[in-house]
């Protein structure tokens, strides 16, 4: 990320006595409208040096939301964001919205949803996920959730969540897919692909998997941490992205942990990608195999 931005107002400039002459004509760079900088210009995919820009030019009661709020708080995003590339900011009321080419105005409470990221006024977690509920599908509404809810690093928790989703006023945009999403989300995910991969099992009528729950061997040796599982039919679902084809130390882990599932009496199915858009070989395979475990 960049660093602290050096960006002022050309009317804090003036106060300070500072030319037009200077501002005008000096190689100043112009990041928007009525803002000037020495600094070069950030990185597309710098949302911290891009937001320190435009905050000199924004109003004081401010904080970056929805999309924008996503990338700062360093969340995977879900797919289907409106114009993620531009800069979100939430206002309390529509006089304070600012015209700005690549900042989208929201208007909305900002009471108690500040917080602070990187030396930004954003609003938290728990809030941009239930502002977001508003544009994204029930599934990507979902992979959100989960992505907020990381194994490593969580932002929050089903709770907080929860808690979020009951603050919101009836009738609200969202409110309805939020308190539907809310028992479809799992605490401890590693990827979005898997959060879509066991909503796709769901919707095919198949029981809700198990998240990275650990498999032991009957001496108590730690074996693997599948994906997806079912654990009383010894059958765990891997997704294999593109790393686990190309990277050879991955694909090595991978037949070593297999051998050891399969030595403990577990069936291991991969997935895909494709199995995601075009489940029904997956779902066909795993129905099938449940079945000839539990015959078992």
């Amino acid at each position: 990320m960049g660093a602290t931005s050096r960006a002022f107002t050309v009317e804090q400039a003036r106060r300070a006595g500072v030319s037009d002459g200077v501002l005008y004509r000096s190689g100043l760079r112009q990041p928007t409208r009525g803002v000037r900088t020495v600094d070069a210009p950030p990185e597309r995919d710098d949302v911290v040096g891009r937001c320190r820009e435009f905050l000199p030019a924004l109003p004081r009661a401010v904080a970056f939301s929805h999309a924008t709020a996503v990338d700062l708080w360093g969340i995977d995003r879900p797919r289907g964001l409106r114009r993620p590339d531009d800069l979100h900011i939430l206002v309390p009321h529509a006089a304070a919205r600012p015209q700005r080419k690549g900042v989208v105005a929201h208007c909305g409470s900002l009471a108690g949803r500040r917080r602070a990221r990187s030396g930004l006024p954003v609003v938290g977690v728990e809030q941009t996920w239930v502002q977001l509920a508003a544009e994204l599908s029930p599934q990507e509404l979902v992979v959100l959730g989960d992505a907020m809810l990381r194994r490593r690093g969580p932002w929050t928790s089903v709770r907080q969540l929860t808690d979020a989703v009951a603050r919101m006023a009836p009738g609200t945009r969202g409110v309805a897919r939020a308190r539907e999403a809310l028992p479809l989300l799992r605490a401890g995910t590693d990827s979005c692909q898997e959060t879509r991969l066991r909503l796709v099992l769901i919707a095919g009528g198949l029981p809700t998997p198990r998240v990275n729950e650990p498999v032991f061997a009957s001496n108590g040796t730690f074996i693997a941490l599948p994906d997806l599982s079912f654990p009383d039919d010894r059958v765990a679902i891997e997704y294999d992205g593109d790393l686990h084809r190309t990277d050879r130390s991955t694909w090595q882990r991978d037949v070593r942990r297999r051998r050891m599932l399969d030595a403990a009496g577990w069936a291991v199915i991969s997935c895909t990608a494709h199995d995601i858009s075009h489940p029904t070989n997956a779902l066909t395979a795993i129905y099938t195999t449940l079945r000839s475990h539990r015959r078992r």
